[in-house]
């Protein structure tokens, strides 16, 4: 794996993360479903299978598919510091009580490396705690004492099948950002130990735009100060030395300013373009309302897009720290602007204003390219499926209706790896 990097959004994809559902989702109950945000439980066999489809069309192109949870296993396998820097994050006095600290530490590394993979992803009971006393737990620890033997030790991260949002690369380097919600702030935790100590990827030279490389706080992905958060949904490196990153329910400026303050450092980009959302669930991430189809094109839900105030950030000759802001006329102006084309291409979401509506909702934006012209979908958007086959663009269908009950479609089932820049 000597090369990484994303160099736009709709050059060709040559290797992407992905997570297949698994034991978080059989985690779910109509009670606690909305506390993992998602809007119903989840078949999961029949996810399951929905996302060995969506897989088998990647790589039916040509494209390099790797598992998190295989490569979570392999980095324990491979390095005793990710498997005790990942348990000390999950594991401490404020997420399991002071009592419980040690024992479920030591419980925790003396699992097999898949066996660990599987619970710091997938949960873990106290009823699982095989080997280990509950009732002496119970005499120290009221935790134990008040918990019932299907109460979580460790919480499920459902979310994890949604890849994008963990982690994004952005040209030669990463984000590893610091998500919105409580509920998926380990999802980083998982993916920084791949990426920083999988043999793979510790051999393979990229930067980490933020946090940066080294920094002591690497695994502590909550503690950047009250309301900064940053999720991969809301990036897109879209080519041309360019970041397009949206500002709605999930991602505040104060981050957008650390991006851009390290990509323009590293001089790995001359431009952010920073997009101010409505904030609301039905479009939570910029992947929900745009997305690159083509090197001239987008798919669009204009009610969302033709209300954004859009900015440009470039490098300031008055410090590091200073930007020279702009407003700019649009998003679709300023990206045609962006990556040197006349004018860029807007397919709409599909159908009359309640169609519309309905299948933004169902994902129909939330596409990803698997090179220029060519997407993978959700069948079940037919109106913007047709009016992107209408446009030239080539679209690959898969079923979501499992897989959408997070909120979520191709774009965030996929975190790209390493992807072609525009010609």
């Amino acid at each position: 794996m000597a090369r990484l990097g994303v160099d736009s959004e709709v050059g060709k994809l040559r290797r992407v993360l992905v997570h297949r559902p698994g034991l978080s989702l059989e985690r779910l109950t109509p009670a606690n479903r909305a506390d993992f945000l998602f809007d119903d439980v989840v078949w999961v066999e029949r996810a399951q299978s929905e996302h060995d489809a969506f897989v088998a069309v990647m790589r039916d192109r040509g494209v390099e598919v790797l598992e998190l949870e295989d490569l979570l296993a392999q980095t324990f396998s491979a390095s005793e510091e990710a498997s005790h820097a990942v348990v000390e994050r999950a594991v401490s006095s404020f997420t399991v009580g002071l009592s419980l600290v040690a024992d479920l530490r030591s419980y925790l590394l003396a699992l097999s490396p898949s066996d660990l993979a599987r619970a710091v992803i997938g949960g873990l009971l106290i009823r699982e705690l095989e080997g280990l006393d509950l009732a002496t737990l119970s005499r120290h620890s009221l935790g134990a004492t008040v918990s019932g033997a299907d109460t979580f030790v460790l919480p499920p991260l459902p979310n994890t099948v949604f890849t994008r949002d963990s982690s994004a690369w952005i040209y030669g380097g990463v984000v590893l950002p610091p998500l919105y919600w409580y509920a998926r702030r380990l999802e980083v935790v998982n993916v920084a130990a791949v990426y920083r100590f999988h043999p793979d990827f510790a051999d393979a030279r990229f930067e980490f735009w933020y946090p940066p490389h080294g920094d002591d706080r690497r695994f502590a992905v909550e503690d950047f100060g009250h309301g900064a958060s940053l999720e991969g949904g809301d990036i897109m490196p879209i080519g041309n030395r360019t970041v397009l990153v949206g500002m709605g329910e999930r991602t505040t400026g104060r981050m957008v300013e650390h991006i851009s303050r390290s990509l323009f450092a590293a001089q790995a980009a001359d431009r952010v373009i920073a997009c101010r959302m409505a904030q609301d669930r039905a479009y939570m991430h910029l992947d929900t309302v745009f997305n690159m189809v083509d090197r001239d094109a987008a798919t669009i839900y204009p009610q969302v897009v033709d209300a954004m105030r859009v900015y440009s950030l470039r490098p300031s000759d008055d410090g590091k720290d200073v930007f020279d802001i702009t407003e700019e006329d649009g998003l679709l102006e300023a990206v045609a602007d962006a990556i040197g084309v006349r004018s860029l291409r807007a397919i709409p979401t599909g159908g009359d204003d309640f169609r519309a509506s309905r299948e933004q909702w169902d994902d129909a934006n939330n596409v990803v390219a698997l090179e220029p012209g060519v997407v993978v979908a959700y069948s079940k958007n037919s109106a913007t499926n047709a009016a992107l086959r209408a446009a030239g663009i080539e679209v690959l269908e898969v079923e979501g209706g499992e897989l959408g009950k997070g909120r979520g479609g191709c774009h965030c089932m996929t975190c790209p790896l390493l992807r072609d820049g525009l010609e």
